[in-house]
């Protein structure tokens, strides 16, 4: 079995715990409008690599990820889009290397398509985008049905999970859309991280490349004040949540 391979970044640091190897999958089928990856849509490009192939480049700087307690998180592009060579890249990574495993996902699959791959993955960084329907089919080119799915599901398998939130003024930063997401973080006991994150316009020069229209031109990132504030509504609504499901 061969995956179709986008990059890879050998140093990451921002990718879950310690220093980690970022294997970044090729094709996407949501299209987000701050994507700043859109290189990684095409789901017919892409370098093909065996498990081997990626093992091989894993082995090298070893020492770093283990001495740090990092391993590898497998991201995209999304990466349950081949979630069966994800899979016998995990098996292969903890049997031969020994080593911590997780995705970084929008959850856009169906359940059952991950439950291999989520056997052998220790922790999934989970992106939610926005948790009403509408506004997340306008924001990404899908509706948000099969990510709340597999969101209950790493709730039923009790599978330790990061949420990450883009925050992008006017348009992921609107109090209701804040008090939903926090809602829904405070029901789920498996979420032991949760991260803000402001939106950046480093990926313009990608899209500019492929000579696409950039949907969010003009729009600025937050400031400091901005993201304060949505924590705190996000950081309310969870405690509430919690409270609720008690």
């Amino acid at each position: 079995m061969k995956g179709r391979i986008h990059s890879i970044e050998t140093f990451g640091t921002v990718d879950g715990p310690g220093i980690r190897f970022v294997l970044f999958m090729q094709g996407c089928a949501l299209q987000c409008q701050y994507c700043h990856n859109p290189d990684t849509w095409d789901t017919s490009t892409g370098r093909h690599m065996t498990v081997e192939d990626v093992l091989a480049e894993i082995e090298p700087y070893l020492p770093y990820y283990r001495n740090s307690g990092g391993g590898i998180t497998v991201t995209g592009g999304e990466p349950t889009l081949q979630a069966p060579f994800v899979a016998q890249l995990f098996a292969a990574c903890k049997e031969r290397f020994g080593l911590h495993t997780a995705i970084d996902s929008s959850g856009f699959c169906e359940p059952e398509h991950a439950a291999q791959l989520l056997s052998y993955t220790d922790l999934v960084l989970l992106d939610l985008k926005i948790i009403d329907r509408d506004k997340h089919q306008r924001l990404t080119s899908q509706p948000n049905d099969r990510i709340l799915r597999f969101a209950q599901l790493l709730q039923r398998l009790n599978k330790p999970t990061w949420i990450r939130h883009v925050l992008v003024p006017g348009v992921t930063d609107d109090a209701a859309d804040l008090q939903q997401l926090g809602a829904m973080i405070g029901r789920m006991d498996n979420v032991v991280k949760f991260e803000l994150l402001p939106y950046h316009r480093m990926g313009v020069y990608k899209w500019q490349q492929l000579g696409r229209s950039y949907p969010l031109e003009g729009v600025p990132a937050p400031t400091e004040e901005q993201v304060m504030r949505a924590g705190q509504i996000i950081s309310a609504a969870q405690k509430a949540g919690s409270l609720s499901q008690m």
